[in-house]
């Protein structure tokens, strides 16, 4: 079924395709039954498959990685497809446009997405708004980051709006600042600048009656030593864990044609491709600390056997994107199983 579904949105730009979907799903959705029939095919359910991880309990392991949900206006629908949780975002104090049109790009040939996005999003108080309807018990994680204008060395100050905002209606929280589509985001990963911005968070979120699990979320092009750094710092502020990875701007591992590649330029990339390289950060994270930081495995999750491997690598949790687009809401439900049948 989600074959011939996929046929006829890959027909779209991968954008119009996306919002074509949002807009179906939550009209199927609306008609009575519907709900129930989704959940009854797609998920699974075992007690076996529950963990706890950062002190919260989730039904799975399997969430759906930030980016599908910028504005917290899906995640009641996409509850219905057995995700153990669903991370909204990114958010921003302010909303913004995000970069120009086209800012999406599907490479068919490597199972891929070039996205140069933007933190594209209607701002806190929208997503606020809407998670003020929550009907699903599944965990929502809010991903956090800057509005594009606001400078480096003030960007603690937007990164506490939308933390104070979304306080009362998320049940975690990740720092992101590893996008590669909003300018000197990255930088923000050096040593120095990410201890004084996760302290501020973190001294935050230490002030509350009770504190949320507070992560970071990283790229996958970081060196060896900027890896170390990054595992100091979390360790240092006394994070919940890291999410490896967000995209990467590498574009070594690609089949595609490279007048096609060098025609996209810039973004991240997403999908199979990124799989190897976010497996192998998994992994030194997880060795390094001798697991004392708990991980959410994404990236190039487009199997079963995908996931089994991240989780062997180290990875608590695991998120899925490109391979929910690629493979279809079934991917979920498949990867429980394996789990399952692995006894992991």
């Amino acid at each position: 079924m989600y074959f011939l579904l996929k046929l006829f949105l890959f027909r779209f730009s991968p954008e119009n395709a996306h919002e074509i979907t949002s807009k179906l799903l939550r009209l199927i959705l609306r008609i009575p039954l519907f709900s129930s029939l989704f959940k009854s095919f797609y998920s699974y359910k075992d007690s076996k498959l529950s963990r706890n991880v950062f002190g919260l309990t989730f039904e799975n392991p399997i969430g759906l990685a930030a980016g599908f949900d910028k504005n917290a206006n899906l995640y009641n629908d996409f509850s219905n497809f057995g995700f153990g949780f669903i991370e909204i975002g990114t958010v921003t104090p302010k909303p913004q446009p995000g970069n120009p049109k086209p800012r999406l790009f599907r490479l068919i040939k490597d199972s891929a997405i070039v996205n140069r996005m933007g933190f594209n999003n209607e701002g806190v108080e929208v997503a606020v708004n809407n998670l003020k309807n929550k009907k699903t018990k599944t965990i929502i994680g809010g991903n956090i980051g800057k509005n594009k204008w606001t400078e480096n060395d003030l960007a603690s100050e937007d990164y506490l709006v939308c933390f104070n905002a979304l306080f009362p209606y998320v049940d975690y929280f990740v720092v992101n600042v590893s996008s590669p589509n909003t300018p000197n985001l990255r930088a923000l990963q050096d040593k120095i600048p990410l201890m004084n911005l996760l302290s501020s968070i973190q001294n935050c979120n230490n002030s509350k009656e009770k504190r949320k699990p507070l992560l970071l979320k990283i790229s996958p092009d970081l060196s060896k030593d900027e890896l170390n750094d990054i595992i100091d710092v979390v360790l240092d502020c006394k994070l919940d864990g890291i999410v490896a990875t967000n995209t990467t701007v590498d574009r070594s591992s690609l089949t595609t044609q490279k007048e096609k590649i060098e025609s996209i330029g810039n973004g991240g990339l997403s999908g199979k491709p990124l799989k190897k390289k976010s497996t192998e950060i998994i992994s030194y994270i997880h060795k390094k600390t001798n697991g004392k930081i708990p991980i959410i495995g994404v990236g190039g999750i487009h199997s079963p056997e995908d996931a089994i491997e991240k989780l062997k690598a180290g990875a608590s949790l695991l998120q899925v994107y490109t391979g929910f687009i690629y493979e279809g809401p079934s991917i979920v439900k498949k990867i429980n199983k394996e789990i399952i049948k692995q006894d992991l």
